[in-house]
């Protein structure tokens, strides 16, 4: 896909908003978004309108009739194209002088410690299997990266509840309940900020799951509470990176 040239006032409101040196402090960052699902692609995308101007996603799955509701990598004309290919070029159309690094994999424990090697300003944890998010979670701190992570925003349907805290701060989410109990034995407490919802999720919308390797269940989600907890993601790179 040949994209044109950027267009020289595309990023004048943001200017506005911002002014010219936060936004250069914007153009100068580079941002890591791990999982390109409903909260994850929202925020890549929300990321890169923002001016930064180097960017790496990485998503190992490709684009399934399921994630049509939520993801926006996934629409009809793109079923069964990888996720990251479909998000890079729509990312590369919003800003064709993005740098930007695509990753088609799953991620592993044991590829954390090598794909952080990168220096990176920000990373966005929107992984939503375990044991890779544990490790990214410990990886990433350890490296001295600054963190901003999703937990469960599947089952809820009221944006109202959505929440900003310390990871050590959360309540009433099952995921980060689990994180804890596991972070804590790797000594990790908090110091990094994450989106939650306090809503509780009824049982009835999660259904067990059986012979997927990465996945115990499967959990209902709407079209507005991934996009609202990646846009939340989004706004915490954004507003950090700028100096707000």
């Amino acid at each position: 896909m040949n994209h044109p040239g950027a267009h020289p006032g595309w990023q004048e409101r943001t200017i506005q908003l911002f002014g010219e040196e936060k936004f250069a402090r914007l153009q100068k960052s580079n941002v890591f978004v791990l999982g390109l699902g409903g909260v994850g692609s929202m925020a890549a995308e929300m990321i890169c309108r923002s001016g930064v101007g180097r960017m790496t996603i990485i998503d190992g799955d490709t684009v399934q009739p399921g994630n049509i509701n939520r993801q926006i990598p996934a629409t009809h004309s793109t079923l069964n194209k990888v996720k990251t290919e479909v998000m890079g070029e729509r990312l590369m159309d919003i800003n064709p002088d993005l740098e930007l690094t695509v990753m088609k994999e799953y991620v592993t424990e044991e590829r954390i410690p090598e794909i952080l090697e990168t220096p990176f300003d920000y990373v966005v944890d929107a992984i939503d299997t375990l044991s890779p998010k544990i490790d990214l979670i410990y990886h990433t701190l350890k490296l001295g990266y600054q963190l901003t992570s999703s937990m469960g925003s599947g089952g809820r349907v009221d944006p109202s509840q959505i929440a900003v805290a310390d990871f050590g701060d959360t309540y009433n989410c099952r995921l980060a309940y689990i994180l804890r109990k596991k972070l804590r034995k790797m000594d990790v407490h908090g110091g990094f900020r994450v989106v939650f919802s306090t809503e509780q999720v009824p049982k009835e919308v999660i259904i067990p799951v059986e012979g997927e390797p990465n996945k115990k269940s499967t959990v209902g989600t709407n079209s507005y509470i991934p996009a609202i907890f990646g846009c939340t993601l989004a706004s915490i790179v954004i507003r950090d990176l700028a100096g707000e």
